[in-house]
């Protein structure tokens, strides 16, 4: 038939409803959306958001041509299609053709929250600072006690912006640079050696001792970009000494492992302390997303530290795991090629 050779034609799903009301042809992309088995049966069994009813019904029995918004709800999310109904000349029916608009509407809803998120953030810190002002030029402002206080306060509130300016920065560069991948060569264990004796002091303040197990006879060198790779591991480690319990241990575990295209290298940072619940895992990596965000922003964190360990380790064409249990520890697992 002349209809199904330029339905054909047409890249994105669509079909004709014929003057009966009934799906006359579609496309192989629409088959496969709705279903062959559509085919010659009513539009209202696969097409049934009202917007899309009330524009279908126009073109049919009034000739007129109307855009719809239609949302199916999806298992991880929902599917928008921008639905361009156009009569067909000598009252042959309709032409529907559906544009999949999801990734555009995700996009436009993870720049909402982001946004929604970095003011949040931003107006904690900068409202107890304009309090305290407000505070030193007036009430405090003969009382030294007082003033000292709050200035230490303000001090540690405009630090805690400096890091979310910092980390938002980093994330940015980070994400740029996402498919370009390394091309110098690095030690791994340098790295870690290296990471591990700046964290020491914070580790000896938290009363945590910090242990680097290595696999005997181990390839370390890789291409990868050090100054990144120092950032992932500082993050990882002194996540693990912040939130793996006073008196315990963090242990590095760096051994030989494998990825589909080449052999690489795992590293393991693992603690013993509370854990997380599991249904907390697969969201860790989302920017601003923290297990328990009051604890979190009283030891410095911003949230964005494990979204930029996920960027790093993407662009190293590595792998992230993440395994916790409530009151078992957890274990964050890199996997970085060899070549």
């Amino acid at each position: 038939m002349v209809e199904a050779a330029v339905l054909d034609g047409i890249p994105l799903p669509a079909l004709i409803v014929g003057p009966d009301e009934r799906l006359s042809a579609m496309n192989a992309p629409a088959q496969a959306f709705f279903g062959s088995n559509m085919l010659g049966r009513h539009h209202a069994i696969c097409l049934r958001h009202p917007e899309v009813q009330t524009a279908l019904m126009a073109a049919l029995t009034q000739g007129r041509a109307g855009v719809a918004r239609q949302v199916v709800p999806g298992p991880s999310q929902d599917v928008v299609h921008r639905v361009t109904v156009t009569p067909l000349p000598r009252q042959a029916g309709a032409l529907c053709v559906f544009e999949d608009l999801s990734e555009v509407e995700q996009m436009g809803q993870m720049r909402r929250d982001f946004v929604a998120n970095v003011s949040h953030e931003l107006r904690s810190p900068l409202t107890a600072l304009t309090g305290f002002i407000e505070t030193l030029k007036g009430a405090a402002k003969d009382d030294p006690a007082a003033r000292e206080r709050f200035l230490t306060i303000m001090e540690r509130e405009a630090g805690r912006m400096n890091r979310l300016i910092r980390d938002l920065l980093h994330l940015s560069k980070v994400e740029a640079e996402e498919r370009v991948r390394p091309t110098s060569r690095v030690d791994l264990l340098d790295i870690l050696k290296s990471t591990m004796a700046t964290l020491r002091p914070t580790a000896e303040t938290a009363n945590v001792a910090l242990r680097l197990e290595v696999a005997p006879g181990l390839a370390t060198e890789l291409p990868g970009d050090a100054d990144q790779l120092v950032q992932v591991f500082q993050n990882l480690i002194e996540n693990a000494v912040k939130y793996g319990g006073a008196g315990g241990e963090v242990v590095v575990r760096v051994a030989a492992d494998y990825l589909p295209r080449s052999p690489a290298v795992r590293v393991e940072v693992i603690d013993k302390g509370e854990g997380m619940d599991p249904l907390h895992l697969p969201r860790l990596t989302e920017r601003f997303y923290r297990v328990d965000g009051h604890r979190s922003r009283e030891k410095g964190g911003t949230g964005l530290g494990l979204a930029i360990v996920k960027h790093i380790v993407q662009r190293h064409r590595g792998r992230l795991k993440i395994e916790s249990a409530k009151g078992k520890g957890s274990t964050f697992t890199v996997l970085l090629p060899l070549e």
